[in-house]
């Protein structure tokens, strides 16, 4: 297992719970001797800290392992920008739900020092890379952990559009959009959207309309490797948008064409050695638990 040295810390701002569990995380670090590495928004939030600081991208670049506190939103954001880098991602939860972030504050000590010792499993998540040509030319390009979305932004009209997988054509559809998701995404908004839950080690991608005007309209999952192109009808009345994680939001025009796939590098995202990713969906979804004997 890699021995950690420089530790960088990513935090959600606003939020009192995120600021004392921060404290303590940089208490706990230093304790171990470690070299702790703020990220430029935090220092404010942590007044005479005496630490490093620096920007996403140079954490990627300096740090051995990068710990994020707060929600899945911030691990979204951290993992677009980290990723590239091959740095590990431990996240503590403070937010709703916590697919991504398993750290719980009560036990932040106890299970951070497990992983700095060594105890840790390692997962790979891949990411998506979406691009937006109008008449040949990018004008817009994003990255994505969970879903790449088009959708008509602030309209309620319905989008037309067709769907190409790997150059062969699939369909054409009127809908609300379509959801590209990922299988970390599967638990996202893909499943609001009626899609599957797909074990974060499938190597696929779900395709979920919203709510399209044929009731034959149905969720496809696809091979992971596969390019998608999406080319926007010349006749829509309206300008849609493509948003990536719901946190990067590009507006298209029609006869645009929308082409995603596969980055060429993952997230490594660390989890405790008792990670169970059924317990996990089985305590954030409300499933039963077992029957008593």
């Amino acid at each position: 297992m890699e021995q950690f040295k420089n530790i960088g810390i990513i935090g959600r701002l606003g939020s009192v719970q995120v600021v004392e569990t921060l404290k303590r995380l940089k208490q706990f670090l230093l304790s171990r001797h470690l070299h702790v590495i703020l990220e430029e928004p935090l220092a404010q939030l942590l007044p005479g800290h005496g630490l490093q600081v620096c920007n996403r991208k140079m954490m990627g670049e300096i740090c051995d392992l990068v710990i994020v506190v707060g929600g899945d939103g911030s691990m979204l954001g951290a993992a677009r920008a980290l990723a590239r880098h091959n740095v590990p991602v431990l996240g503590v939860n403070r937010g709703s739900l916590g697919f991504l972030t398993d750290i719980q504050p009560d036990n932040l000590e106890e299970q951070v020092g497990e992983v700095l010792e060594g105890k840790y499993i390692v997962e790979s998540r891949f990411l998506l890379e979406m691009t937006i040509k109008r008449e040949g030319e990018v004008i817009g390009r994003a990255g994505a952990l969970n879903e790449v979305v088009l959708h008509p932004g602030k309209a309620t009209r319905m989008i037309e559009f067709e769907l190409f997988i790997e150059g062969q054509f699939v369909y054409s559809q009127r809908s609300d959009g379509l959801i590209v998701a990922t299988p970390t995404g599967s638990t996202a908004y893909a499943l609001s959207g009626g899609g599957p839950i797909m074990h974060p080690r499938l190597d696929a991608l779900v395709l979920v309309p919203m709510f399209p005007h044929t009731l034959s309209s149905r969720p496809i999952v696809i091979d992971g490797n596969s390019e998608l192109k999406i080319v926007i009808g010349r006749n829509n009345p309206t300008y849609p948008q493509l948003s990536c994680d719901g946190q990067v939001h590009i507006t298209a025009a029609p006869g645009d064409t929308v082409t995603v796939h596969k980055k060429p590098y993952k997230l490594r995202l660390i989890h405790p050695l008792n990670h169970n990713y059924y317990e996990v969906c089985r305590t954030k979804l409300g499933w039963g638990n077992r029957l008593d004997s």
